[in-house]
């Protein structure tokens, strides 16, 4: 016999030493179980079928990495410092900001002007003149009152008594009015300086027999107003007195009336219906014209219809006054005879300029005519032709 050959690989069973094939899964003789090893190529398979899916690639550029990282940063850095100031105690980041003042430029300042002194104007005292007392004068206070000053000036001129005695015949020392001082002069003038500086004035020198009334009357003037201007309290004037009469004042001279301004005239009235050549038949009792405004009328104006018929032997006319917009032809207008008439109308803006010698006003024309329209109007029935 020939011996039996012998695999190129074994193995021995690690508990009773029998050799046995190398794909022996289990020793034949004590019956022991051997791991089975994974064949490798089976196990690349497996290693292959087990590999995790690959994750997706992200790719950034260079200024986008650079951005992400200092927004992650400042947010990063926002965080430390709001947990570090929530944590610290109250004030510790109250931090007092110590203002630094600024120089103010000087201004420097224009020459100052100088002004002149104004120079006050100072009453000029007129000396008293001598007065006579006649029959009436009662007493120093009716002198004082006739001559617009007072009872101690008199006392004090004519070295009089407190009680101030005076007799018919007595001869006195009157002072004159104390003149009011004027206010200093300025560049603008007061309105009463204003009035008297515009006013024409004539000077004239009080005679003997002047009154405060009759230089009034002979210039025109109230007397008060010849009073105002001169600034005196009483009607009284003394002769050889200086006064201005204010022509400025003067009373308005009567004349006649001034005649009233005449308004523009209308535009010419647009027409409205009747149609221009619409017919009218027996059925229409009524017929109406109408036409647009013009405007708002005044007193005494108003709208003038002219309407005729121009087919008739005679022309029939019609004329009548609305102050409305519409204007209804009257029945008695209507023609008398079966043929279609041929009727023209037209509108006028009119105002009164008067009345005739009955009363009735007189029309004018107060703009323009307006266009001429013509419509026909069948007066009667017509008769049928009778049959033969």
């Amino acid at each position: 016999m020939s011996p039996e050959s012998i695999p190129s690989k074994t193995k021995v069973c690690p508990t009773c030493g029998t050799r046995l094939s190398e794909n022996a899964t289990r020793c034949l003789v004590c019956g022991t179980e051997f791991n089975a090893r994974p064949e490798p190529k089976a196990a690349k398979k497996i290693e292959k079928s087990v590999q995790a899916s690959r994750m997706p690639e992200i790719t950034l550029s260079l200024p986008a990495a650079v951005g992400i990282l200092a927004v992650v940063i400042v947010v990063a850095a926002a965080l430390v410092f709001f947990s570090l100031r929530a944590s610290a105690p109250e004030g510790t980041f109250d931090a007092v900001e110590t203002a630094t003042p600024s120089v103010t430029p000087t201004a420097s300042l224009p020459p100052t002007a100088t002004l002149l002194p104004t120079d006050i104007p100072t009453a000029t005292l007129r000396p008293p003149f001598d007065y006579t007392v006649a029959v009436g004068d009662n007493s120093c206070s009716q002198l004082a009152y006739n001559f617009g000053i007072s009872v101690q000036s008199i006392i004090v001129a004519n070295n009089l008594p407190s009680s101030c005695p005076i007799s018919v015949g007595q001869s006195l020392k009157i002072p004159y009015q104390t003149p009011t001082v004027p206010p200093a002069a300025t560049n603008t003038p007061l309105p009463l300086d204003a009035t008297k500086q515009a006013c024409d004035t004539v000077p004239i020198t009080v005679q003997d027999g002047d009154t405060l009334s009759t230089i009034a009357a002979n210039y025109a003037v109230a007397p008060d107003a010849i009073k105002s201007f001169n600034g005196k309290t009483t009607d009284n004037v003394f002769i050889g007195e200086n006064l201005l009469v204010p022509l400025c004042m003067r009373a308005a001279t009567p004349g006649p009336t001034p005649t009233a301004t005449i308004p523009p005239p209308y535009p010419a009235p647009n027409l409205l219906l009747p149609a221009d050549g619409a017919a009218f038949t027996l059925a229409n009792d009524v017929v109406t014209l109408q036409w647009a405004s013009v405007g708002t009328l005044r007193d005494g104006e108003a709208y003038q219809i002219t309407v005729e018929d121009i087919t008739a032997d005679q022309t029939h006319r019609l004329n009548d006054y609305v102050t409305d917009t519409k204007f209804i032809v009257p029945t008695s207008f209507r023609p008398k005879d079966n043929v279609a008439h041929v009727l023209r109308w037209w509108i006028t803006p009119v105002r009164t300029s008067g009345t005739d010698d009955q009363g009735q006003p007189i029309w004018i024309a107060s703009g323009a005519v307006s266009e001429k329209r013509v419509f026909t109007w069948v007066g009667v029935a017509v008769e049928g032709t009778p049959n033969p």
